[in-house]
């Protein structure tokens, strides 16, 4: 029997955004108890917003929307890293970093950045990104997707984003906001479905991992 684990942050009023993000907003438009025929609400966001995909768009001015990645791409084997575990207190990850890990047959790689799964509050600076060099890594091996459970793989503050533009420039997707408290290190299937909506910088996604007995 198979496992199945959702690593998609759910979304709702009070979410952690980026300091400047649009927060989640939603409203009715028809109520039942007002006499329309069914219920129907307004959902306010950014592109960005919980767990999402960062297009080229995101980054690079020549850039495509998510449109750019095949599902094929977005679903496939994976493998979660526990960086937290492996590189305790590490902020950046070093290509060095990386080179301790196994990567073996790995085309698809989520780091999971911190033990526990996201508290609720409010944004948090203080996470694991990855350096350029690591970027350049992960790209160099052919890397199809990256994702990670922290807000960014760029540090909080960061003006020329050295990381996204390294990745999404070496066509390797970026998935983050993942909430990979319940999902422990090792091999899975990830089934990654954006929303599709083409030419925007980034899209909502619903992200699950798989994993066969």
């Amino acid at each position: 029997m198979t496992t199945l684990i959702d690593i998609t942050r759910r979304l709702g009023e009070g979410l952690a955004v980026w300091p400047g993000d649009p927060e989640f907003r939603r409203r009715p438009v028809w109520r039942l108890e007002d006499g329309a025929p069914a219920n129907v609400e307004e959902l306010r966001m950014g592109t960005h917003a919980g767990t999402h995909l960062d297009a080229p768009r995101h980054v690079l001015a020549d850039g495509a929307g998510p449109e750019a990645f095949p599902l094929a791409a977005l679903v496939g084997p994976a493998r979660v890293f526990d960086l937290a575990a492996t590189l305790p207190g590490a902020r950046r990850v070093r290509a060095a970093d990386l080179g301790a890990l196994d990567f073996a047959g790995v085309r698809r790689a989520i780091f999971k950045t911190s033990p526990t799964a996201p508290s609720g509050g409010g944004f948090e600076s203080d996470y694991a990104f990855l350096g350029q060099d690591a970027a350049e890594r992960l790209v160099a091996r052919g890397i199809l997707l990256v994702g990670t459970d922290a807000m960014s793989v760029d540090p909080a503050g960061a003006r020329d984003l050295r990381a996204h533009r390294r990745l999404l420039a070496g066509g390797v997707a970026i998935l983050e906001g993942l909430e990979l408290g319940g999902a422990p290190p090792g091999d899975y299937e990830l089934l990654c479905l954006p929303l599709r909506i083409d030419g925007v910088d980034g899209v909502p996604a619903r992200a699950v991992l798989r994993r066969f007995p």
